[in-house]
């Protein structure tokens, strides 16, 4: 898979680690490994010529200060070069040891600068290279030229960031970000090859949110005038995502996972999914934090970037400064033969492809896709509206559309009260039917049902509920002690985006009341530490 690894070092601790790690995958690939060490005599000379009015006056005839810049610029090139030499012969050795090729680089000039000079038109095809160097402080996340190479770099890039502590056991998974993009099925086949080559396993993980919408409500409704509120319509708009478009989402993104597991499974590797709702990097975070993969591997860009954007995207940026593993950034592109097949074999009529002009720029993508796997799945050679029609009952149900005549949401907690809420264990996503066989999302047919009995009961034992108004006017109900969670943050702003979270997720769930266990998670999500409730009396 990779031929030609491109190493720089500086002798520092996660430099020295990217350097094993290179030669580990130089051993797998039978690669030629480049170490490359940037020095800046240049920058020296500039500094030594900015401080020679602090010499002593001796030192200022004419005659002897250029003989000291000849002696300074000799001596500082020369300790420079030799410094060079004994990193890169440390690399020279491992690779010896392993019967790698290797090739040593030394540059003067910028670190970064020199390093992606170096990199350009070169045939290098994986980067490695330590989140931090000898800079390092206190409170440094990631290296200013870690930084900047991974950014800037075209190549697939591997950045350290775990320096195993001695005896510490090595991990076994690698986690792979997937959201439909090819830049994401592409990483999901390095991260295949890597995990045979190193006898790991390998989990995908895809995450929808369900909350932005509630949270931007919930936001503006202080600041619309009265006449710009009856137009904005906020409880038809909330309706319209409780309803339909939630259910949308976990369907699509469940979709994404089910698509890279078949392409896994075609070339005989097993995966584990996960599917999560919330903010992406944010959960992706939180999970590898539980598990502690080996190697979070991403896509540069995901599926709302456009084709032709440099850099990195925003969640493969916050993740690469907050991981606690390995992050690869893969420049690897790979539509799924499912998604190739239909988009070469399936036309499209003008009426069905005026109706997909109308879809809005940022979701595109998904619904085309959607649309060509449903095709294919019903054997359609041509899409017309009603292939369409279909696409959009199977992501939207017809049922939950007709709801918005009404209110939805109290025709749903009507029915909890009846007969409870069935929530799928795997997914976690409730049943729009009272007593369901099969997830709509991800097709478990294990479901926990939570009756209007249980949460009464619940909230007695914490100080019984009080009803609160959303502000589209819906009614909620709050223990006493899912109210003092909230009121742990002191920070305003934080608690009322907490609060929209939890109204929203109690909506999504179609509960009607909220104890502190449910409220718990969200709390405990946003600040990152678990949730202490001192007692009143405390």
């Amino acid at each position: 898979m990779y031929k030609s690894i491109y190493v720089p070092v500086d002798n520092s601790d996660h430099s020295n680690r990217a350097v094993a790690c290179a030669v580990a995958l130089g051993k797998a690939y039978d690669a030629k490994l480049v170490g490359n060490h940037v020095y800046a005599a240049g920058l020296h000379d500039y500094r030594f010529r900015q401080m020679e009015y602090t010499l002593p006056e001796e030192y200022l005839d004419e005659v002897e200060l250029e003989r000291q810049r000849k002696i300074h610029d000799s001596l500082i090139t020369m300790g420079l070069k030799l410094i060079s030499d004994s990193y890169l012969d440390g690399m020279s050795r491992l690779c010896k040891e392993s019967s790698l090729e290797f090739e040593p680089r030394m540059m003067d000039g910028k670190h970064h600068a020199e390093i992606l000079k170096d990199l350009d038109g070169s045939k290098h095809d994986l980067v490695v290279i330590g989140a931090l160097g000898i800079g390092r402080a206190r409170d440094s996340v990631i290296g200013s030229v870690c930084e900047r190479v991974a950014r800037q770099c075209e190549r697939d890039v591997w950045v350290v960031k775990h320096v195993p502590e001695p005896g510490e056991a090595e991990r076994d998974t690698i986690l792979v970000g997937i959201d439909g993009s090819p830049q994401s099925f592409g990483a999901l086949l390095t991260a295949v090859e890597l995990a045979r080559a190193f006898g790991k396993k390998v989990e995908t993980i895809a995450v929808y949110d369900p909350y932005l919408h509630y949270s931007v409500f919930n936001g503006i409704v202080g600041v619309l005038t009265e006449q710009a509120a009856k137009v904005f319509r906020f409880e038809e708009q909330n309706q319209l995502h409780e309803e339909i478009i939630d259910t949308g989402l976990a369907q699509i993104y469940q979709s994404h996972l089910e698509v890279a597991d078949r392409m896994a499974q075609e070339i005989g590797f097993e995966v584990k999914r996960t599917l999560l709702d919330g903010k992406a990097f944010q959960k992706v975070l939180d999970h590898a934090r539980k598990t502690n993969p080996w190697l979070l591997v991403l896509g540069r860009i995901g599926v709302h970037s456009p084709k032709d954007e440099k850099g990195l995207g925003s969640n493969a940026e916050n993740l690469l400064r907050a991981a606690p593993c390995d992050v690869l950034l893969s420049t690897r592109l790979e539509v799924p033969r499912l998604d190739l097949r239909a988009e070469e074999a399936i036309r499209w009529t003008p009426e069905a492809e005026a109706r997909m002009k109308h879809v809005p720029e940022q979701v595109k993508g998904i619904a085309r896709t959607g649309v060509l796997r449903l095709a294919l799945e019903k054997g359609h050679s041509v899409i017309t509206s009603a292939v369409i029609d279909d696409a959009m009952d199977r992501f939207m149900p017809k049922s939950a559309s007709a709801a918005t005549k009404a209110l939805a949401e109290a025709v749903a907690l009507e029915r909890a009260k009846a007969g409870g809420v069935s929530m799928c264990r795997s997914c976690g996503v409730a049943a729009t039917q009272t007593d369901p066989v099969r997830c709509t999302v991800c097709g478990a047919a294990d479901f926990e049902v939570i009756s209007h009995e249980m949460i009464e009961k619940i909230a007695a034992v914490e100080g019984g509920l009080q009803e609160e108004t959303t502000y589209d006017g819906r009614k909620l109900r709050w223990s006493d002690e899912a109210r003092r969670g909230l009121w742990t943050m002191k920070n305003a702003y934080q608690r009322r985006r907490v609060k929209a979270r939890v109204e929203k997720r109690a909506r999504m769930m179609r509960l009607d009341a909220i104890t502190l266990d449910f409220a718990r998670q969200v709390i405990e999500d946003e600040t990152g530490a678990p949730l202490d409730i001192k007692s009143p009396s405390a």
